[in-house]
């Protein structure tokens, strides 16, 4: 069965795309069956991946909408190895129509429990706002992978999402809990980020990724060419660490229904080392 994990941040310009799709293509080359799902109407997901959402006849939208199926809407990727189930700006109109309908958050997670054991992971890349998309997403998932930079206001959107999943987890989803933290767009020559980086580690212990994704041109490149980064330029720092990231995920991550025991209890274990004072003003979250 299929592990289901969000790319999910409330802070907009972390690179939840970037690590959605060179994830994808991390974890297909190392053996991994994925499917990427692009949840955001924008599709820079699907364009990334080498496919064309101006040329899609089936999308998530009619998934959502239950006029198609994930098996009739997907397309295989050959450059990047694994399925996509793409979008396009069809998908904005999808939150007006689905407010009526019946059981409108869960309609993903339906959809989904027919290809779960054609899977090993799936990976929703999930837009910046906490909208219907959204929480079909997280109503979906296992878990969510939350991609940060290095910075103090980062920890702002972090603690907007801490809150937004307690909630999911409390009223729609039972299984959601926070796989962990991942710092990309890191450059250890800024004191700073060092500095942060340090103190995620302390005060959230297992929950930051051991992998650090560096900041890297040929990541930023690659989409521009509709590739991922570890499909356009394999040695690249950035396409290696992304490829360490996924072997590190295959490694640390339990079957799909050990992580859903694991969830039986509130997603955000207490961490109890506090982080220290930082000198910009924000607001932690306890735990995660």
């Amino acid at each position: 069965m299929a592990k289901i994990f969000c790319i999910a941040n409330q802070k907009g310009g972390v690179g939840k795309t970037t690590t959605t799709v060179n994830l994808a293509a991390g974890l297909a080359k190392v053996g991994q069956r994925v499917l990427m799902i692009d949840l955001d109407p924008q599709g820079n997901a699907t364009m990334g991946s080498g496919v064309d959402k101006r040329q899609l006849e089936t999308t998530v939208y009619d998934v959502l909408l239950e006029s198609a199926s994930v098996a009739e809407a997907r397309v295989h990727s050959e450059k990047c190895g694994y399925d996509i189930l793409g979008a396009n700006r069809e998908l904005a109109g999808a939150e007006v129509e689905m407010v009526a309908l019946d059981r409108r958050e869960k309609r993903l997670r339906t959809a989904l429990a027919a290809v779960g054991a054609e899977y090993d992971f799936i990976l929703i890349d999930c837009p910046p706002s906490l909208s219907l998309l959204t929480l079909n997403g997280l109503c979906a998932a296992h878990g969510v992978i939350v991609p940060m930079q290095c910075e103090y206001f980062a920890l702002e959107g972090l603690t907007d999402l801490v809150n937004t999943i307690k909630q999911v987890h409390a009223n729609l989803n039972k299984n959601l809990q926070i796989i962990g933290l991942l710092r990309v767009m890191f450059d250890p020559r800024i004191t700073l980020q060092q500095q942060v980086s340090e103190q995620l580690k302390a005060h959230f212990g297992e929950k930051v990724f051991d992998t650090v994704i560096p900041r890297n041109v040929r990541l930023a490149e690659a989409p521009s060419y509709g590739l991922p980064g570890v499909v356009f330029d394999p040695p690249a720092k950035g396409s290696q660490a992304f490829v360490a990231f996924a072997e590190e995920l295959v490694r640390k991550m339990p079957p799909a229904s050990a992580l859903a025991a694991e969830a039986a209890s509130p997603p955000v274990p207490p961490v109890p080392a506090p982080m220290d004072a930082p000198p910009v003003a924000v607001q932690v979250p306890d735990s995660l």
